[in-house]
């Protein structure tokens, strides 16, 4: 997925983002673009998720917020906003800290935002955005055997090894945890020439990662083992500029945009042995030493003509990725090395408006999706770099139907993605992950999304996915026809919603309902079962002399079920399930004065 903040990039050169990053306080919303049309957006864009924050206006207000739930569950965030002498700003801090459902899992993260927007005339507009998270220790509880989830979902796995009574959990022992530091900073300025547009964009930032992982000494003691804690320090930056020109074309209209985004981030990646004599969970011996570089430089153009019933979108990016490494850690031989990737994918599409409420499309693509850096940094049970992966390739089909009927809006899609040299986990054991590439693997599915204004006040909202996700050619010890890992066949999500007159009250029963899920290849061991959930919330909101007060309460999984929220995928030791909380609840207010 790429990930994309006010124009500004979240996600790597390589392709890896971190969605964390993202200020969902400050978010005034979410566009999701899925299916061929994301392809324009070049590698590793199966999908595109592009967050809009608020922009300052008005007269100046300040927020303070605060919730607290279950399981030690806090929040606090302070806001400001406004605009002043033709500048906006947005100003937003935050505090998040959980003890965590299962043991050894809490957390504490950090965040800051800023947004300033600046409209020097009628037809420019400059945007600067600065954000930070930090995460300090954050406990991985790691996964768990199928016996040991059923026998307490709350729990760790023992180590049979640890010479304490009574005998500690893996991720006590070791102390698994994972710290983050990553700050970054963008800009970006439109003009506008009539209908036509200028846009550039630059960026950069910093991202610090200490991670300690459950590796025993015996595990480590290979010279290619790189250890049990993964310190880096990555710079990054980048740029993206583009033209687009609006013209009326044969009774409709052309809009055609030209561009070029460039992007380069640089790793001090170090490994240490995760023990000293016989204390685990510290940093010890320096065991991995190099310099990793990766550079993408994507020129790109898509055009569309629109007519009174008909419209056709063309595109093409042509994606180079180069990522080279510097070994300086030479006692276990040289890892050093480069790699250079390229592909080319075009995009085409065509939508037909059967009536002005009744919209028919269909759309063609070619994707390309290159391993990134985290995929790369490991080859089999822990050795260097791997140099042998290749890029994914894939084809990508999907047509629809989009409708309005009355207060009601349904989308209905069919599609298929085939794809060549997917990149699959190879192995998976404490907290690391190495990954090769598989044969072929095919996508076939379908979505309905559905949402009504039912009267009274009540509205509802349904969203059904089925997907048959499938390894179409057999490899080594995994058979045609086995089911992609981590791949639910159906996901469903059901909401029925209330909100009083003026909107001074709301309430809402949702339904999350997923298929069984396998943790490997191979299909052989047991899946994490289907599950189904109830979820039920509050609102309410009042003016109160240039106050407004909110108020919410959610009760997530009502009816207290126990299932597995996520696998870890191809684990070594089969401790591929993660428990999802039981019933939970949380509770927030804020208040908010505007001067």
């Amino acid at each position: 997925m790429r990930l994309i903040a006010d124009g500004i990039p979240a996600s790597m050169p390589d392709g890896q983002g971190q969605a964390a990053t993202f200020n969902l306080d400050m978010a005034e919303r979410i566009e999701v673009l899925r299916g061929p049309y994301s392809a324009i957006y070049g590698n590793h864009s199966g999908g595109v998720i592009q967050l809009f924050t608020r922009e300052g206006e008005g007269a100046p207000s300040v927020e303070a917020g605060f919730s607290a739930g279950s399981d030690g569950l806090r929040k606090t965030d302070l806001n400001a906003q406004g605009s002043a002498a033709g500048v906006g700003y947005v100003l937003d801090a935050s505090r998040f800290e959980t003890d965590g459902y299962r043991d050894h899992s809490a957390a504490r993260r950090d965040q800051g935002m800023a947004k300033i927007t600046v409209r020097p005339g009628a037809d420019s507009k400059l945007t600067v955005v600065a954000s930070g998270l930090r995460q300090k220790d954050t406990l991985d509880p790691l996964g768990v055997t199928w016996a040991t989830f059923q026998r307490d979902p709350r729990a760790g796995e023992i180590d049979a090894t640890d010479t304490q009574t009574p005998k500690r959990t893996l991720a006590e022992r070791y102390n698994t945890r994972k710290s983050i530091d990553h700050q970054q900073a963008g800009a970006s300025w439109d003009q506008r020439f009539g209908d036509s547009r200028l846009h550039l964009s630059v960026w950069g930032g910093n991202r610090q990662v200490i991670q300690f992982q459950s590796f025993s000494k015996a595990f480590q003691a290979p010279s290619s083992h790189s250890g049990g804690v993964v310190d880096f320090d990555r710079d990054f930056y980048g740029a993206d500029l583009n033209w687009q020109d609006v013209r009326p074309l044969a009774g409709g209209k052309l809009t055609t945009t030209a561009g070029v985004e460039y992007g380069r981030s640089s790793d001090d990646r170090k490994g240490y042995e995760n023990f000293i004599g016989n204390v685990f969970g510290v940093q010890g011996k320096l065991r991995r030493d190099e310099q990793d570089v990766v550079s993408n430089s994507d020129p790109y153009l898509q055009t569309e003509w629109a007519g009174e019933r008909w419209q056709f979108t063309a595109g093409l990016r042509h994606s180079r990725l180069r990522v080279s490494v510097d070994d300086r850690f030479l006692s276990n031989g040289n890892d050093s090395g480069s790699l250079h990737y390229s592909r080319s994918t075009p995009l085409l599409g065509a939508l037909y408006k059967l009536t002005p409420t009744l919209n028919l499309y269909a759309s063609a693509a070619r994707g390309f999706e290159a391993p990134t850096l985290n995929e790369l940094f490991y080859s089999g049970a822990g050795a260097g770099f791997n140099f042998n992966l290749r890029p994914a390739r894939s084809t990508h089909l999907e047509t629809g139907v989009k409708a309005q009927m009355g207060g009601t809006r349904v989308d209905v899609a069919l599609f298929q993605v085939r794809t060549s040299d997917e990149l699959v986990v190879d192995a998976s054991s404490g907290g690391r992950t190495s990954y090769r590439n598989a044969s072929k693997t095919l996508r076939q599915g379908g979505e309905l999304s559905l949402s009504s204004q039912l009267g009274a006040g009540f509205s509802g909202r349904l969203a059904l996915t089925v997907l048959r996700a499938t390894y179409d050619q057999a490899f080594g010890n995994v058979r045609e026809g086995a089911r992609l890992p981590g791949v639910p066949r159906a996901n469903l999500f059901g909401e029925l919603a209330w909100r009083s007159a003026g909107e001074r009250f709301g309430a809402a029963l949702e339904a999350v309902a997923a298929a069984r899920v396998y943790a490997e290849d191979a299909n052989a061991d047991i899946p994490a079962p289907g599950y189904s959930v109830l979820n039920a919330r509050l609102t309410a909101k009042q003016d109160w002399m240039g106050w407004r007060l909110r108020e919410y309460a959610r009760l997530n999984n009502l009816l207290d079920r126990t299932y597995v929220g996520s696998v870890i995928v191809g684990d070594t030791n089969k401790r591929y399930y993660e428990a999802a909380p039981g019933r939970n609840w949380v509770a927030g207010f804020s208040a908010q004065y505007q001067f």
